[in-house]
């Protein structure tokens, strides 16, 4: 809540945005945690769970839109469908939505949502913000999200496979895609589509499109829904998805032949940052149930409470200093995007993404480690959560894709810097010069004498 807003970026808050956060944190707390658990028993067992709509999410759906808490994710001064917040005060949002299963899409702000309604917001022409946008800003629809291809190696987006031909005033799509998320909802409508539209193109850039594709086009077949960790994650699910001859108005076609990567590139920065402070309230959540379990007077161990011991409370004391660092790592890229652009933000984007899961995976684990043999079941949610959050690692790009550009953006600086010592030595031997003095090491020992004398 806003007493709990880093002092680092305190001043950087609206007075309106702190009410906002408040508001959010009071729904999730009091609303949305207590009906996780309702959401997931509506949604029941066997294949009908792939037809459920809860009605516990209509109805938290409704206060939330009666308590203003509705699409916060657009920033302000980037679009003008925002509701006025900025990148820093979502995040922020973020956070505590992040401590619930159900509180994302009750304020329509769930992934892969989110990202499609940016990129129509970002890139959509007005016919495709009226046809595509207005339903998925009002929550009548859902949309799932389609790039990786199961045969290549999607880590590098220039081997999408996916042929977008041409053909009149439509275009073809023939190939697969796979973890489609969100398209095993029966209320996903739309899918955002990147393919190849020009494979010959001397750049390799700017050989994919992305194009709008409705959910019921003649030619696509869901093959099945695909697991994390054992969890299908009904109804929102992963498909598995093959395209044949699919036929799509031109007119669905996002803003131009071979502008595929830009505007996919537009679509993650954003998203990344929302996972990760999502990511940043999971991990709080979970530290509050090892809180909760390390002072349960009914577990004792050789004596004593949990608590009691020492590796626990370091426990503790580790994953409040880890989340902590964590925070400040993803409000400073928010600050650089509201500031500069997300594509000025690049570097501090990808290491809010990568070391934002792993930070978390830590502390649930931890978490887990005190729950003992409850805390990989089904009584805490805290297994969930470690599956969930895992898939971050590889999601909109694996860690290790962005460790090596990092890696060779700051190896860049490798002259720079070595230049840079190389003169501080050279000025070091100029002051022992200019002060008379020499050094000599010893087993360890320094000894300071004058030039010319012993």
């Amino acid at each position: 809540m806003s007493a709990q807003i880093p002092i680092a970026v305190r001043d950087r808050v609206s007075e309106r945005a702190k009410q906002a956060l408040d508001t959010v944190a009071k729904f999730v707390e009091e609303d949305c945690i207590p009906a996780d658990a309702v959401f997931e028993a509506q949604i029941g067992t066997g294949e009908q769970r792939w037809n459920s709509h809860p009605a516990i999410l209509e109805d938290l759906k409704k206060k939330a839109r009666s308590l203003g808490l509705w699409n916060m994710f657009l920033p302000k001064g980037h679009y003008k469908e925002s509701p006025g917040f900025t990148n820093l005060e979502y995040g922020l949002m973020a956070e505590w939505l992040g401590r619930s299963r159900v509180a994302s899409e009750a304020c329509n702000c769930a992934a892969p949502d989110t990202g499609n309604m940016e990129v129509l917001a970002k890139y959509g022409n007005e016919a495709q913000k009226a046809k595509w946008l207005k339903p998925l800003m009002e929550g009548e629809i859902r949309s799932a999200f389609l790039m990786t291809e199961p045969q290549v190696a999607s880590s590098d987006a220039r081997n999408i496979e996916m042929k977008i031909e041409k053909d009149g005033d439509h275009y073809v799509l023939n190939g697969q895609k796979w973890w489609s998320s969100g398209a095993g909802d029966p209320r996903c409508k739309v899918y955002i589509v990147m393919g190849k539209s020009d494979p010959n193109n001397a750049d390799p850039y700017r050989q994919q499109s992305v194009i709008i594709v409705p959910a019921d086009a003649p030619g696509i077949t869901i093959h099945r829904m695909l697991s994390v960790y054992g969890f299908d994650d009904a109804p929102h699910g992963h498909g598995h998805i093959t395209f044949k001859n699919v036929r799509v108005p031109a007119a669905n076609l996002v803003l131009g032949e071979g502008r595929g990567f830009e505007i996919i590139q537009g679509r993650l920065g954003p998203g990344r940052i929302h996972h990760a402070m999502r990511t940043i309230g999971a991990a709080e959540r979970a530290l509050e149930w090892m809180l909760a379990r390390i002072n349960d007077p009914r577990k004792t161990t050789f004596g004593k409470q949990l608590r009691e011991h020492g590796v626990i409370l370091e426990w503790v004391a580790r994953s409040r200093m880890e989340i902590d660092a964590a925070r400040l790592i993803v409000l400073n890229a928010a600050i650089k995007m509201d500031e500069q652009g997300p594509k000025a933000a690049l570097k501090e984007i990808a290491q809010a993404k990568v070391l934002v899961p792993s930070t978390a995976l830590t502390v649930i684990d931890r978490a887990i480690q005190a729950f003992g043999g409850a805390g990989v079941s089904q009584d805490t949610p805290l297994a969930n959560s470690w599956a969930g959050i895992r898939t971050l690692r590889l999601a909109d790009g694996p860690d290790e894709v962005h460790l090596n550009q990092m890696g060779r953006n700051e190896n860049k600086r490798g002259k720079e810097v070595a230049d840079k010592i190389a003169r501080q030595k050279a000025k070091t031997e100029e002051l022992f010069k200019q002060y008379g003095v020499t050094r000599q090491e010893l087993g360890g020992n320094i000894q300071a004498t004058r030039y010319g004398k012993n």
